[in-house]
């Protein structure tokens, strides 16, 4: 298929069913991920994750000597390393939360985001009715498990670098070569993580499972986020992020078995409503220069 065929095709779907579709993806790629828990440590999925992505990447896209130079690399890296260290400490979260509950968590970050970027009372109202569905979902006995807390906070301040990351290289990277770039750095930066792969690696079901993460949680979604980043405002991004946390909720319940309390199912409906109110607002997005 033609890629600028393929390219408008995707400009035609609307944002927030991209994020469907991403979500899913993220979420069944992490349901993936615990399952490897018992042969590799959880910041070592996340660097298989992170080298399988950036494998998939390079072999797709081939980037030429200028994304490996100057500010284009320096971008590109930067956001790499910020998003694989995003990865490690989600991956160690949900090794000690469920996975709706850590997601939750995490969406600290972008709401922050949302917030900083806010303009109109729309825009306020959705990130209340947000914001108290994440306090739901985040119904978590902090003494049950308080490091997998603090690794989710610590993700959530990563997420929100990621996207402000993101939307520069989005607007001034090379599109997807930026992303193999990136993550062909971060795996190299964070090559000691490699330690705790051990057991991964005697298995080639096992090893082909991690590649399988790289492509399910990290080259189809942000894939994907690199395209409705260039339709939507930064603000508007992080409000419909919102949908992530139902998306794990439900991958968690159908995959993990992991059933919601009815204080986390009411938080979900509270950021359902919100994406929904922000979704019938204007349409305006943040203009930026080509």
């Amino acid at each position: 298929m033609d890629i600028s065929a393929a390219k408008r095709r995707i400009d035609t779907v609307p944002a927030p069913a991209l994020f469907v579709l991403s979500g899913i993806s993220i979420y069944v790629g992490a349901a993936v991920a615990v399952w490897l828990f018992d042969a590799s440590t959880p910041a070592g999925v996340a660097w298989l994750r992170c080298l399988g992505a950036a494998v998939i990447l390079l072999a797709w896209r081939r980037p030429g000597r200028a994304a490996w130079r100057g500010r284009p690399l320096l971008l590109a890296g930067t956001f790499g390393v910020v998003t694989a260290l995003m990865n490690v400490v989600y991956y160690e979260a949900i090794a000690r939360l469920p996975l709706g509950t850590a997601t939750a968590i995490e969406f600290v970050g972008p709401v922050l985001v949302a917030a900083l970027g806010s303009r109109t009372k729309r825009d306020f109202a959705a990130l209340v009715l947000v914001v108290a569905g994440v306090l739901a979902i985040a119904d978590v006995q902090w003494s049950g498990s308080p490091a997998g807390v603090a690794f989710a906070l610590a993700a959530a301040a990563a997420w929100a670098g990621y996207i402000v990351l993101g939307k520069k290289v989005a607007l001034g990277g090379n599109g997807i070569d930026s992303l193999a770039v990136g993550f062909t750095v971060a795996t190299v930066v964070l090559s000691p993580l490699a330690l705790g792969t051990g057991g991964v690696w005697a298995e080639p079901d096992l090893l082909l499972l991690g590649i399988g993460v790289g492509l399910l949680s990290t080259v189809v979604p942000y894939g994907l986020d690199q395209v409705v980043l260039r339709r939507v405002g930064q603000a508007r991004f992080a409000v419909l992020l919102a949908l992530l946390p139902v998306t794990a909720t439900l991958v968690g319940l159908v995959v993990l078995r992991q059933v919601p309390a009815l204080t986390e199912a009411l938080g979900i409906l509270a950021v359902v409503c919100g994406v929904l109110l922000r979704s019938r607002g204007s349409e305006e997005t943040v203009r930026e220069p080509p």
